[in-house]
């Protein structure tokens, strides 16, 4: 077994208004490569591990272009295939002050998302490998792909692969068919060992309604207590919690429960002058999975998956190109001044 971590997920395209602009204000879009596993995969990279991406991309010049950013950001794109079929988007206007931002998809009818479930060769794509990555987005794209994450789960499962995954619900792609997300998000995490899941996430697989009087992190004690019990597998549960009060400024802490009933708790972190926060989910379940796999305790995997989240909102794109010496500078409280 090697420290080979495979994200699998399907790669899309972000069509950005430039700067604080609606879209189409101007008759300009900015691009950038995307999409919440390949963000894991290129921030693990960018930490040194042997991160893999698998899935399917459109036979085209888009889909190449998208293979060909993820590695040159040090991911390995041998187990992605070329099929017939659209590239996935989504566009997005940059919110300011009390203006929120807005994501608009259209991957309907992807060449991931039309790809058949039984076109995967699990055993083969997980060999050396140590952790699968997933996350809800993928089953919330179709059957084809909903099939396609529970059996490499089951797959990983079976060839003794650890599988982390991220809960990432998104109520507008699960509207765009009858997929039952309860139910199927409920099959993935009987697989799972490590969660990225707030209470909201697990209120919904569990179908429980969660006790709004209490504090954030009662509610999500008491969640993470439920999800335990009804998933003999997980032994870890990590969340972010953000206060904002402003599209530009934010308070991001962070949370991991554990099996044996630790509870570890990151204050909030100041964020101010916010550049991008699209993807800090992400460089937060990739800095944790980095310090897990480098062997940090359960609060120092959460700190470090806390700064990585930080720094995200400070770098434009999807995914976090942060190296751990800028992780570990942030925690070590270095001075901002020009490196020179």
């Amino acid at each position: 077994m090697t420290d080979r971590v495979l994200c699998f997920g399907e790669i899309l395209l972000r069509l950005a208004a430039p700067g604080r602009e609606l879209l189409l204000q101007t008759p300009r879009l900015d691009v950038h490569v995307g999409g919440a596993e390949a963000n894991v995969a290129v921030s693990l990279a960018a930490f040194g591990h042997a991160s893999a991406m698998a899935g399917v991309l459109p036979a085209n010049p888009l889909g190449y272009a998208a293979r060909d950013a993820l590695r040159r950001h040090g991911v390995d794109t041998t187990a992605l295939r070329f099929d017939e079929g659209r590239m996935g988007l989504y566009f997005y206007t940059t919110g300011a002050g009390h203006r929120p931002s807005e994501v608009l998809y259209d991957r309907a009818g992807s060449a991931f998302a039309l790809a058949a479930a039984d076109t995967y060769d699990w055993p083969a794509l997980l060999a050396d490998t140590r952790l699968l990555h997933l996350s809800g987005i993928t089953p919330a794209l179709g059957p084809a792909t909903a099939q396609a994450a529970l059996e490499a789960a089951r797959a990983a499962r079976a060839a003794g692969v650890l599988v982390s995954f991220d809960g990432n619900y998104r109520a507008k792609l699960w509207a765009a068919w009858d997929g039952d997300p309860r139910t199927r998000l409920h099959a993935l995490l009987l697989e799972t060992d490590l969660a990225f899941a707030d209470h909201r996430d697990i209120e919904l697989v569990l179908g429980i309604d969660g006790d709004a009087s209490l504090s954030a992190r009662d509610r999500f004690t008491a969640a993470a207590g439920a999800a335990f019990a009804a998933f003999p597998r997980l032994q870890r549960i990590a969340t972010t919690t953000r206060a904002q009060a402003s599209v530009d400024h934010h308070r991001l802490g962070a949370m991991l429960a554990t099996r044996d009933g630790a509870l570890h708790v990151r204050d909030g972190i100041e964020l101010g002058g916010i550049v991008d926060r699209i993807g800090a989910g992400d460089a937060f379940a990739a800095g944790v999975l980095h310090g897990l796999l480098a062997g940090m305790d359960d609060a120092d995997s959460l700190a470090f998956g806390q700064a990585a989240a930080c720094l995200k909102h400070y770098l434009p794109g999807d995914a976090s190109l942060a190296s751990a010496a800028d992780v570990m500078a942030l925690l070590n409280g270095e001075r901002l001044d020009v490196r020179r």
